[in-house]
């Protein structure tokens, strides 16, 4: 019910507009969101350094109504890129496929995230392609497998509360370029496309993570980005890690910026590799939304926001 809410009202264009302008709002959005420029997001990445912890830049935007729009998008990532290598900085870039002009076009599209990929390359970073809702997930993949086999610096999320994701998986693991972030999924879909209930939601999520960890997957070149806050599926994998004797190269853990700091610090102290998603732009509006939807408990952090003096 609350991703519904919140899923629904990260849509709201009015809603967007008028809630912006509240300062508490940004004061509450600022724990989940670096900052509006880009510079904001290089100080969050320097901070996360400082404690071992490497980063995932994201220029926040989406669906994106004109090509000269998904150009200004690409631009960005390109001057963000740039500016990143010269700071001497890798983190690699998180992109989603409709701000660079998916709805328009995929010719576009894959033209634009063609030219970001390749100066990722150059720069000797990464580029992460998010998942957004079911609507874009078979497009989604098209273009990943287009540039994958080209551009090993790619790799893209599977959600784990599709049902179609298993068999998404297992191609991705034939094909060789199962090079994977695991999430569990932020968007509302209907009970016929995802699982509703949570615990299924897990147990996909665990059925995923092994597969890939597995010693047959590896074989063929998988890695996952085990990206989850939850304590229970983290200590699950360590588990696994340990008793399969995973190389550290075949997989790290992801997590966002601002939740489960503490897990963060743990993980990496502990010598694993921790890649934090920072994200930063004048977007902020929508993927603050989902991160609300997502746990309810985040609402606690608007609230105190909204009596602070």
């Amino acid at each position: 019910m609350w991703r519904a809410v919140f899923v629904s009202l990260s849509r709201n264009r009015t809603l967007k507009h008028r809630v912006m302008r509240w300062g508490f709002v940004w004061r509450a959005a600022a724990r989940f969101v670096a900052g509006e420029t880009l510079e904001d997001g290089i100080r969050a990445l320097r901070e996360l350094e400082a404690q071992g912890i490497r980063g995932i830049l994201d220029h926040l935007g989406e669906n994106v109504e004109s090509p000269a729009d998904a150009e200004r998008a690409t631009e960005d990532y390109l001057q963000a890129l740039d500016r990143l290598a010269a700071l001497g900085l890798r983190p690699h870039l998180a992109v989603k496929l409709t701000h660079l002009g998916l709805d328009i076009g995929e010719a576009l599209c894959e033209r634009n995230l063609r030219r970001v990929v390749e100066r990722a390359a150059e720069a000797g970073t990464a580029v992460e392609i998010d998942m957004e809702s079911s609507a874009y997930t078979e497009r989604t993949l098209a273009l990943y497998r287009r540039l994958a086999s080209v551009y090993p610096n790619t790799r893209v999320a599977i959600q784990a509360y599709l049902y179609r994701s298993a068999r998404d998986v297992e191609r991705l693991i034939e094909e060789g370029i199962a090079r994977i972030r695991l999430c569990k999924g932020a968007y509302q879909e209907p009970p016929h496309i995802a699982y509703p209930r949570k615990r299924d939601v897990d147990a996909s999520y665990i059925r995923l993570m092994e597969r890939l960890l597995s010693a047959e997957a590896r074989a063929r070149g998988a890695f996952v980005a085990i990206a989850t806050h939850d304590e229970r599926i983290i200590r699950h994998a360590l588990r696994r890690i340990e008793e399969w004797a995973v190389p550290r190269e075949a997989f790290e853990f992801q997590m966002l910026y601002g939740i489960r700091r503490d897990l963060q610090v743990m993980l990496a102290r502990q010598g694993f590799v921790v890649r934090v998603y920072v994200p930063y732009g004048t977007e902020w509006y929508p993927y603050f939304m989902r991160r609300l939807g997502e746990r309810p408990a985040n609402l606690w952090f608007v609230a105190r926001n909204l009596i602070r003096p």
